[in-house]
């Protein structure tokens, strides 16, 4: 058997969020097990707790447990979205269940059930995130180029 090395050259810091210390270490143990990443982990319970996490650590990537609560999710979600530090990091949110709440989607990256959570399932997450990030970024400096072409043609 074979393996590849797909690992980046920046390790991914992720912010864990979730208020069940049982489950919480079981999503630890399962991003520990991700290869191809390093990942440097920072665990959150509620929203100010978060808040002294991002005091000294900066998440390139956030995964919150649905145990939270409704209230609780929607806050957390509100507060990082809302955050200079936070609004441009992917969000993944682990559900109990597959049923469909209308949370703050536009914040929201992915969803993954923790029925079957594995390190593979999470690795393709952090991938996909990184993909969206420098597609974002892409799109970003393109925007940018074509904005400045536009205005010198206009006052040209």
């Amino acid at each position: 058997m074979t393996t590849k090395d797909t690992s980046t050259s920046e390790p991914m810091h992720v912010l864990l969020v979730g208020n069940n210390p049982i489950e919480l270490s079981a999503v630890l143990k399962k991003l520990q097990d991700v290869r191809g990443f390093k990942i440097v982990t920072e665990i959150a319970f509620d929203v100010k707790s978060i808040m002294e996490r991002l005091i000294r650590f900066n998440p390139n990537f956030i995964l919150i447990d649905d145990n939270l609560g409704k209230t609780e999710l929607k806050e957390t979600i509100n507060t990082l979205s809302s955050n200079a530090k936070t609004k441009d990091i992917p969000i993944t949110v682990l559900k109990n269940s597959n049923y469909h709440e209308s949370l703050t989607a536009n914040s929201i990256l992915d969803f993954l059930l923790k029925k079957n959570l594995s390190s593979d399932a999470i690795y393709n997450t952090l991938k996909n995130s990184l993909r969206f990030k420098r597609t974002q970024l892409y799109l970003y400096q393109v925007y940018q180029k074509r904005k400045d072409f536009i205005l010198k043609l206009s006052h040209g």
